[in-house]
C-alpha cells in the first residue's frame, strides 16, 4: 500500500467527521471536523493492516484526526460546498408527490442521510421523510429551524 497523500500536504474532508469513540475527551458521535475543513497530513500509519490512516492537523480547530483516505481530497482538488450536512433537518420548499402522493409539504421534518455532492451538476440529497427516503436537489430544500432546547 502506498499512500496516495505525502507528509505535510494540505487536505480538505468530504465528510463531516464524527468521533467514533477513538477520539478521547470526546463523547461518541460528536463532530470532530466539519465537511471542507482543510488539515495538513502529519502521520501515515495502517489498521488491520490493510487501510492507510492519515494522522491530520487541523489548525484551525486545534484538533489532529485519524482519517481513512477515501475521507480525504487534495485542498487544491475542485470543491463544491452544500448547504446542508448529514444529520441536518431540512423541509421542502415545495410539496414532494410520488405518483401523486404527496409525502412532504413545507414545513415538514426531514432529516438529512446522505450528502450527494454533484460533479459539475447540482448537489442531492437523501432525505428521510415519515420514514422514507428520497434523493431530492439541494434547491428544493429549506433549512428547517431548530426549537429551542431541542438536542441534535
Amino acid at each position: 500500500m502506498r499512500p496516495k497523500f505525502e507528509y505535510g500536504e494540505a487536505v480538505r474532508v468530504i465528510r463531516s467527521l464524527r468521533n467514533d469513540g477513538t477520539y478521547p475527551g470526546k463523547p461518541t458521535g460528536r463532530l470532530l471536523i466539519k465537511r471542507g475543513s482543510v488539515g495538513y497530513v502529519r502521520d501515515v500509519g495502517t489498521y488491520l493492516q490493510n487501510q492507510l490512516i492519515y494522522s491530520v492537523d487541523f489548525v484551525d480547530s486545534r484538533c489532529i484526526v485519524g482519517c481513512r483516505e477515501e475521507e480525504l481530497q487534495l485542498q487544491s482538488d475542485p470543491w463544491m460546498p452544500t448547504r446542508f450536512e448529514f444529520r441536518d433537518r431540512a423541509t421542502p420548499r415545495i410539496p414532494l408527490a410520488v405518483r401523486g402522493e404527496v409525502i412532504a409539504r413545507p414545513g415538514d421534518a426531514g432529516e438529512i442521510e446522505r450528502v450527494v455532492p454533484g460533479v459539475g451538476a447540482a448537489t442531492v440529497y437523501q432525505v428521510r421523510f415519515h420514514g422514507r427516503t428520497f434523493q431530492i436537489p439541494e434547491s428544493a430544500l429549506d433549512c428547517l429551524a431548530v426549537e429551542v432546547g431541542e438536542q441534535r
